[in-house]
């Protein structure tokens, strides 16, 4: 950042090194004879610089002016980057209809095993930019508490600074940052959308709203990594999958909003590195803040602007939004293999290979700690799919998926201990505590702005 200049030391012979001047001299302004600056000089050349990248920026569309993001040039380097990871053509009729075909005979089985309704949406087939742009209000919405944290600690960076021309800088400054933040969300969701094999693959709901979608140029690459198994097979598979997933959250109206509450919980109390953070500002301002420039700096920036340090009330809500999401996964593990278990005798090597790929964590887990530095592994995925399962087999299918009427009702991580109890006798549910409280809120905030 821009200091007031220091005298040198009369003491010492050599001459202090001027970082004002170091940085203004790669704009071509130097100070003149007295050592002093030319205030006109470095406002106007300033100002000359900033507008050229607000020119550059507006062709992407217009900036936030409440958090200085720029959310089309977000999602035009998650597409870019997409587009550089090979080919991504739209689904064919023929690869629709196969899709739909799938989702269809996956419903047929699956009115038998579970009591959610099927989805009046009809399933649909993605490419990779249609999936960027189809979860992307729901990537801006989770990402929110990181752009307000990343303001409060702009806030905070530019207070420390005075000297000539720093009033001039602090609209560069904080266009700098919002810039590599922008450009490190894009590159993250970019970098997910060339694994994901369907529109909640990670486990969250990131469709406006609940629909089979499945991407067949990356369920090709996925099964062609597997052996003895067929496309139809694999494609039958993960719409089994997707299927009940989406007719989970479609029937549980409050599962969704408490995923994202939890999520954006845990995002609003993420410290920002302010060492790194002035450093990759200084570093971006020096390379006079291009679009191409930008993307490379969020790229550098990715896993230093955040923190390590975790609170006890993040570690509370880590721990329960694993929970939920072992509950989620391992319920669909339960529901499909079950249905399987009847249909696809190869099934069971399916799901193994899906374990396999969830416990690696993989892209869904850096593009999470990238994008609201949460690092997301729900360890405890088999033992919920046990729990389900003893649930079934002692009580039946209505009160296994009777236990998601309510958030008071569904088991705990004291109930994956004791799966069997919770199979015989269901939850009871405790009294709520004060984050129970700040989830209500936020879940109601949520409500609202739908």
């Amino acid at each position: 950042m821009a200091t007031e200049p220091d005298l040198p030391d009369q003491g010492d012979d050599r001459p202090e090194e001027n970082p004002l001047a170091q940085f203004l001299a790669q704009f071509g302004i130097t100070p003149g004879p007295d050592g002093e600056f030319d205030l006109a000089a470095l406002t106007g050349r300033l100002q000359s610089v900033m507008s050229q990248f607000q020119t550059q920026m507006a062709g992407f569309g217009p900036t936030d002016p409440d958090s200085g993001m720029n959310w089309t040039f977000t999602r035009d380097i998650a597409r870019r980057v997409t587009a550089a990871n090979g080919p991504d053509t739209t689904p064919s009729a023929a690869e629709v209809a196969r899709v739909r075909d799938a989702v269809g005979l996956a419903d047929l089985w699956l009115d038998e095993e579970l009591t959610f309704a099927r989805l009046s949406t009809p399933a649909a087939a993605w490419s990779r930019a249609e999936w960027v742009e189809n979860t992307f209000t729901t990537w801006q919405q989770l990402s929110n508490p990181i752009v307000t944290s990343l303001a409060a600690a702009l806030g905070s960076l530019m207070a420390r600074e005075t000297g000539p021309g720093e009033e001039f800088m602090k609209p560069m400054v904080r266009a700098a940052a919002s810039g590599m933040f922008a450009a490190q969300v894009g590159q993250s969701l970019g970098s997910l959308a060339t694994e994901v094999l369907s529109v909640s693959d990670i486990g969250l709901p990131l469709g406006e709203r609940p629909q089979v979608a499945l991407l067949p140029t990356n369920i090709e690459a996925f099964g062609a990594e597997l052996e003895n198994v067929t496309e139809a097979d694999v494609l039958l598979f993960l719409a089994l999958r997707e299927t009940a997933r989406q007719r989970l959250f479609a029937a549980v109206g409050w599962l969704g909003p408490q995923l994202h509450a939890l999520v954006e919980h845990y995002a609003r109390d993420i410290t920002i590195d302010t060492g790194a953070l002035e450093q990759a500002i200084e570093s971006q301002l020096s390379a006079a803040m291009s679009a191409d420039e930008l993307e490379q700096a969020g790229q550098a920036l990715a896993g230093k602007l955040f923190e390590p340090a975790v609170t006890a009330e993040q570690t509370e809500v880590l721990e329960r939004l694993e929970t939920l999401l072992a509950l989620v996964e391992g319920w669909v593990d339960e529901v499909v293999g079950h249905t399987m278990s009847r249909w696809m005798p190869n099934g069971a090597a399916l799901t193994e290979v899906v374990r396999r790929r969830r416990a690696a964590g993989g892209p869904a887990e850096a593009a999470l700690k990238a994008l609201v530095g949460l690092e997301l592994r729900p360890r405890r995925t088999r033992d919920a799919a046990n729990l389900w399962a003893a649930t079934r087999a002692t009580r039946g299918v209505q009160a296994r998926d009777s236990a998601w009427n309510h958030p008071d009702l569904i088991p705990t991580s004291a109930d994956l201990d004791d799966p069997l109890g919770y199979a015989e006798h269901g939850h009871q549910a405790a009294a709520p505590d004060d984050l129970d409280a700040e989830l209500a809120k936020l879940l109601d905030e949520e409500t609202g702005d739908r």
